[in-house]
């Protein structure tokens, strides 16, 4: 079996759990297949007892590699979805950062996620993604997203309108900093900080929340994914930011843009015992209540 490892940065707070890591896949016979800048980063300090591949890019990620483990927060694991793509290799997240809704294995487990991939006791959940088209390239070979859609002002820029259609109905004009448009799992996630609503994983939805509305009345909806939300930016300034989870855009407002369902989904491993209710519970702390 070869697992690919993908990190960002090697925290050397961590060195203990990481050594584990490759301890854990060496006992189970597992092949490591290394992002190579974060490679380099180990090999300052971390012990192989077993021959390791490296990689470059998602283009090397083949039909041999079985899963990709994330190590780090919930940012790390939303750039190996950028990697991984269509390939629909599974993602297995190991928490190395704060909150961690997607990473949702904690760095103490970490011998015991090597051991459920290797005896298949684990759970896939199938996650839907959001597909940008615009009428001139942007995001390269990866416009797509696990979390959210974002249209947003730049920093010095006075509010912006954005018209929104759903498959060419007009919906509403925004006048707002911003504007997102979340799937299901990036309901927790920036849309939830501006007073968006969390849906279930597998509801089959899009949750549009507006950032810093200037009227009152105006307050996130949720419409189903088989629709196109197409947009109109208006303002002041000639550009605004446009952003895919973690990676952005500067676009002039002349640009037209519009969203959909990827045509694929992220699978995403997680043990037996964690689902996404108690994942709530754990990271919103419901019920740690006094009263309760």
């Amino acid at each position: 079996m070869k697992v690919a490892i993908y990190s960002r940065v090697m925290d050397w707070d961590h060195r203990t759990e990481v050594q584990d890591l490759f301890d854990e896949l060496a006992k189970q016979q597992i092949t490591p297949v290394i992002f190579r800048p974060y490679f380099e980063q180990l090999t300052k300090g971390i012990q192989f007892s077993m021959p390791v591949q490296t990689f470059g890019t998602g283009i090397d990620l083949d039909k041999s590699i079985e899963f990709i483990i994330s190590l780090g927060g919930d940012g790390t694991l939303l750039d190996t979805v950028s990697l991984v793509g269509n390939k629909n290799i599974p993602v297995l997240g190991i928490n190395f950062g704060r909150l961690g809704f997607l990473a949702g294995i904690g760095k103490e487990d970490t011998t015991a996620a090597v051991n459920a991939l290797s005896k298949r006791s684990f759970v896939v959940d199938k996650r839907s993604l959001i597909h940008l088209d615009a009428s001139e390239e942007l995001f390269g070979e990866a416009p797509f997203a696990l979390n959210e859609f974002a249209i947003h002002k730049k920093d010095t820029s006075p509010m912006i309108k954005i018209h929104t259609y759903l498959n060419g109905e007009f919906l509403n004009t925004y006048w707002a900093d911003g504007l997102i448009v979340s799937t299901p799992t990036g309901s927790t996630g920036y849309s939830l900080s501006c007073n968006g609503p969390i849906v279930f994983p597998d509801s089959g939805s899009f949750v549009i929340t507006p950032v810093a509305p200037h009227n009152l009345n105006v307050r996130s909806i949720v419409v189903p994914d088989n629709n196109v939300i197409s947009f109109e930016v208006e303002g002041r300034a000639d550009d605004f930011i446009c952003a895919l989870d973690s990676r952005r855009h500067t676009v002039n407002k002349q640009v037209q843009l519009a969203v959909k369902r990827e045509s694929f989904t992220m699978s995403l491993v997680r043990l037996n015992e964690n689902n996404f209710l108690q994942t709530l519970r754990s990271k919103l702390m419901w019920g740690l209540d006094s009263r309760n």
